[in-house]
């Protein structure tokens, strides 16, 4: 078993203003993704731009932040809400949604294609090699904060939480959403795939590693197992994605359609 170091979430305080090591990690993963969609963009080939990609993650960080937020009130906080008004703004206490974060990115990324006149696809597309490095970062910044903790559990790595050996599936989900999932997206995207397969198969990762690791992790205390003492709103939430990955991937592969992502050079006739 391994003592939990019980970190400070403050990483820096100056004078009033407080900088928390969770605020760095969403930092650290804009800076990522941006970091991979300019290496992507300047690929031979590419139809996008580094002026694109820095317009693009101004769309996906407004998608994020609001999306997430808005998505953990509506998909775990109500009942905070119903007894305070003003809790959704109170950001400062947490609360982020993974789900709530990824419906607002389709929608602001949506909101960046139709206004460049590009194929809504082939945005989501450029998009899912870019975030597995952010999503590993954030799950750092969960474990950092003693948040998300899993069952108890006996393995050698577990970890010595106020007497309870606990598995901690933070960083479960920082390896298997994070950085499987930017290692295998990364290399899926390297080459010319059908329109909507990178979309597909970054659903089908991530749902993969969430569903697994919920099997471990403990839910919400005010909301509990929704079935079976095993069943959580994760698993909820999660199947959906899991489902439309799937069918994206067969719609990707029977239609066979050219990204637009890449320019797709003709032999001479």
């Amino acid at each position: 078993m391994i003592d939990y170091p019980g970190f400070d979430p403050v990483a820096l305080e100056l004078g009033p203003l407080k900088v928390r090591w969770y605020g760095i990690t969403y930092l650290v993963a804009f800076a990522a993704a941006w970091w991979l969609g300019r290496r992507r963009a300047s690929q031979p080939g590419s139809t996008w731009t580094a002026v694109d990609v820095d317009d693009f993650l101004f769309y996906a960080m407004l998608g994020v932040i609001l999306g997430g937020r808005i998505g953990y009130v509506f998909f775990y906080g109500l009942g905070y809400w119903a007894h305070d008004p003003w809790y959704p703004l109170r950001i400062t206490e947490g609360g982020m949604s993974f789900h709530g974060g990824l419906i607002g990115v389709l929608v602001a990324l949506a909101v960046f294609a139709i206004r460049r006149k590009r194929h809504i696809a082939d945005v989501f597309d450029f998009a899912a090699a870019l975030p597995g490095l952010g999503i590993l970062s954030v799950r750092i910044g969960n474990f950092i904060n003693g948040e998300l903790w899993g069952r108890p559990g006996e393995v050698p790595w577990a970890m010595m939480v106020d007497g309870v050996a606990r598995h901690p599936t933070q960083l479960y989900e920082a390896l298997l959403e994070g950085l499987l999932v930017a290692i295998v997206l990364w290399w899926f995207t390297a080459k010319d795939r059908p329109r909507l397969a990178p979309s597909g198969l970054f659903l089908i990762m991530y749902a993969f590693g969430r569903l697994t690791v919920e099997f471990w992790r403990l839910p919400d205390a005010h909301i509990g197992y929704l079935a079976g003492g095993w069943f959580t709103m994760g698993h909820l939430l999660t199947l959906p994605m899991l489902v439309v990955g799937i069918a994206l991937m067969v719609i990707a592969y029977r239609r066979g359609d050219a990204s637009g992502n890449r320019v797709i050079e003709r032999a001479a006739s």
